[in-house]
């Protein structure tokens, strides 16, 4: 059984679009890394790679670790990629009849009203995939037309002669009264079995059409797809050996067990960002840093953004695959994670106008960037980082993967003979562009939600983390950088700091100035009745230590956009208990917007609950043993005028407590960081290099 001590290991793994990692976790603490580039046609085979190069860094086979391992949670990107290259089942969308644009109309918006050049976004299931069914329920949750049976029948017969693979049913008013979503349920399992559906009372009850809708829409059209991926998954694993827990990390930070995943696959999207912040928030904990954390995730596709306060992740209502407005609202509460395409394989291009770009555009893992020597020919940014001398060619991935450095030099000229420059200040030229745009990226999380950057501290993550981060922090005028060991695998990471959990949503509209503390408490006890029945349900394979947050979604009267807000209490029973949750209101909305309007009453329309069932509780060790040291020196640039001979270091004659002397270049197995001259990195006793830029400030 599994309990709250650490005292089996246990294996997590996150598979990004270029890369799986795998963080293997000893029952003394020890992180131990495998990474093997991702195999998208049987996921199984990069991830058992990853596994058998992480065993052998223990001189264990992979059978006499899956045999140790009690606890295995896996994330992935499988669908999040899908719906961007619209990868994904052929879907019905069936709605409430006179309402067929729900998902062709979203919410309105627009950055720019006079921009007419872009054509109109299309929707995520086609309008010639939507059936409208003849039904009315009202706001009261009073039937105004009942459900016609035999056009319903007919129109899913409809459905079935056109082989759809999926059906997302999402009524108007289901929050009110599902009884006819319930009811198409029922002939939608008589009618088309086998094919999954998804009914939106049951997966996103709450306000707000296009998002319910929405939510529905994208949960029922990866179904087939994830339902068979997560199955292949477990197969493929007990074939292995493998006999612990299997678990899946979701989109608000936590795992769920695979069969509740498979119900709810909505919850694997953008899965893997939301991780990287519960590990970005541990080891600010480690180096005891407390303040606001600001974690970034530097990957092979996309740099990904969050942060945390007051030991708490941020969650948003407002999760958006692609942009804003003309993207795709996932409309689940998810971790706070912004992505720009800036990551290790991002693509470098001149526009029309000749000006140089870097993504979103990405090498991928197949073919990839030009230097590893797979077929891609476009020049990246870890083509430039290994043209300015921050790789080792025969160091990548602890020297498993060489790189080809003549390659890299010609996909960068295609860069530098347009714009009449050497191939060295194209490729730094390609790293600056991408540091810039990574610090757009961090100033829209933090100064759009009135935090100043420099005050927050940066843990950095991803396996091309290492490159610029420092840059970057200097230029945010950022106080402490912290760097894991264990950056290059920061979302499986943060699975290791992780527990199972579940939310629940239900609506129930009141104001401050009416509040109905009867009918909130109501709404409160069904969301505690459906994590119970979630909790029960585990409670026998030992996840027993349960707790449980709630939160409101609300908004002054005259606004459109919702802040969440954390509950004083598990049930408003007081005009005191009333008041706190106004006061938290009026402060929150003063922190992200900077003002506050008290003359206004709020409103208050989805209450949710989340259900925390903690798992075991994972430590870190780090091996101090004095090792000596393996010092070298190569030339690398850190400007385009700037070029030095700079010391390499290898990570493991790093000693705990050394503190090493920029321009360095810092080797580790699966990462590197590079050192810039006036800065200094010191080994902590957690396994992270940390860095005081506010030191350096001071002595240069």
């Amino acid at each position: 059984m599994l309990g709250s001590k650490n005292t089996g290991w246990s294996i997590t793994v996150d598979t990004g679009g270029t890369f799986t990692d795998v963080v293997i976790a000893d029952d003394k603490g020890h992180f131990i890394i495998g990474k093997a580039p991702t195999t998208p046609d049987r996921i199984f085979i990069g991830l058992k790679q990853a596994l058998e190069s992480a065993a052998q860094e223990i001189q264990l086979s992979l059978d006499e670790v899956l045999g140790k391992a009690e606890l295995f949670i896996y994330g992935t990107t499988r669908a999040t990629n899908a719906i961007v290259t619209g990868n994904i089942a052929k879907t019905a969308f069936i709605t409430t009849a006179g309402f067929p644009d729900i998902l062709v109309l979203r919410e309105g918006g627009k950055f720019d009203p006079h921009e007419f050049s872009k054509p109109y976004p299309k929707p995520y299931i086609p309008r010639r995939h939507t059936f409208e069914i003849e039904e009315r329920i009202e706001s009261t949750g009073n039937v105004y037309l009942p459900l016609n049976e035999e056009q319903a029948i007919n129109t899913i017969r409809k459905i079935k002669a056109k082989k759809f693979e999926a059906c997302a049913v999402s009524l108007l008013w289901a929050t009110s009264n599902p009884a006819h979503e319930k009811r198409l349920g029922e002939l939608l399992t008589a009618e088309l079995a086998g094919i999954p559906y998804t009914l939106s009372h049951e997966l996103n009850p709450i306000l707000r059409e296009y998002r319910r809708a929405s939510s529905v829409a994208i949960d029922a059209s990866i179904k087939p797809l994830m339902q068979s991926h997560l199955s292949d998954l477990e197969q493929d694993l007990r074939d292995q050996g493998y006999r612990g827990e299997l678990l899946i990390s979701t989109t608000i930070g936590g795992c769920m067990d695979i069969d509740s995943v498979v119900e709810r696959p909505i919850h694997t999207v953008r899965s893997g960002p939301a991780m990287g912040p519960i590990a970005g928030r541990r080891y600010a904990q480690l180096e005891n840093q407390n303040d606001s954390v600001l974690v970034v995730d530097t990957g092979g596709t996309t740099f990904d953004v969050s942060l945390v306060l007051e030991n708490e992740v941020s969650i948003t209502q407002e999760t958006w695959i692609g942009e804003r407005f003309t993207g795709h609202m996932l409309g689940i509460p998810a971790v706070d994670a912004r992505s720009v395409g800036a990551g290790g394989g991002s693509i470098a291009w001149l526009d029309e106008a000749g000006l140089l770009r870097v993504g979103p555009q990405s090498a991928g893992a197949k073919p990839g960037p030009a230097c590893y020597d797979a077929g891609g020919e476009l020049p990246t940014v870890t083509d430039a980082a290994l043209v300015l001398g921050y790789i080792d060619p025969e160091f990548f991935l602890g020297g498993r993967m060489k790189l080809n450095l003549e390659l890299a030099k010609q996909s960068v000229e295609s860069i530098s003979s347009p714009l009449g420059i050497s191939i060295e200040e194209a490729a730094y030229s390609i790293y600056a562009v991408s540091n810039e745009t990574m610090i757009n990226a961090i100033k829209d999380i933090t100064v759009s939600e009135g935090i100043d950057p420099a005050e927050t501290i940066i843990v950095a993550g991803g396996g091309a983390a290492g490159f610029g981060i420092l840059p970057i922090a200097r230029e945010l005028k950022c106080k402490t950088v912290i760097i894991p060991r264990t950056a290059s695998v920061l979302s499986a990471s943060g699975m290791q700091f992780s527990d199972i959990q579940f939310e629940h949503t239900s609506t129930m509209p009141t104001r401050s100035d009416a509040f109905d503390s009867t009918a909130v408490n109501e709404a409160l006890d069904e969301v505690d009745s459906v994590l119970s029945r979630f909790g029960d349900r585990l409670e026998h394979r030992g996840f027993n230590e349960r707790n449980t947050h709630y939160r409101v979604d609300a908004h002054y009267a005259a606004q459109v956009w919702d802040i969440a807000v954390e509950l004083p209490a598990a049930r408003i029973e007081s005009d005191s208990l009333v008041q706190d949750l106004i006061e938290a209101f009026h402060t929150n909305h003063r922190r992200i917007f900077s003002m506050e309007d008290r003359a206004s009453p709020i409103e208050f329309l989805n209450w949710t609950g989340r259900l925390s069932i903690s798992l075991p509780t994972k430590t870190i060790s780090t091996d101090q043993s004095e090792r000596e040291s393996g010092l070298q020196t190569r030339e690398v640039f850190f400007g385009i005028d700037d070029k030095r001979s700079t010391k390499i270091v290898r990570g493991v004659s790093v000693n705990v407590g050394e503190t090493i002397e920029g321009p360095a270049i810092i080797e580790e197995a699966t990462t590197t960081i590079v050192l810039p001259p006036d800065t200094e990195a010191t080994l902590s006793s957690s396994g992270s290099y940390v860095v005081d830029l506010m030191t350096n400030q001071r002595t240069r």
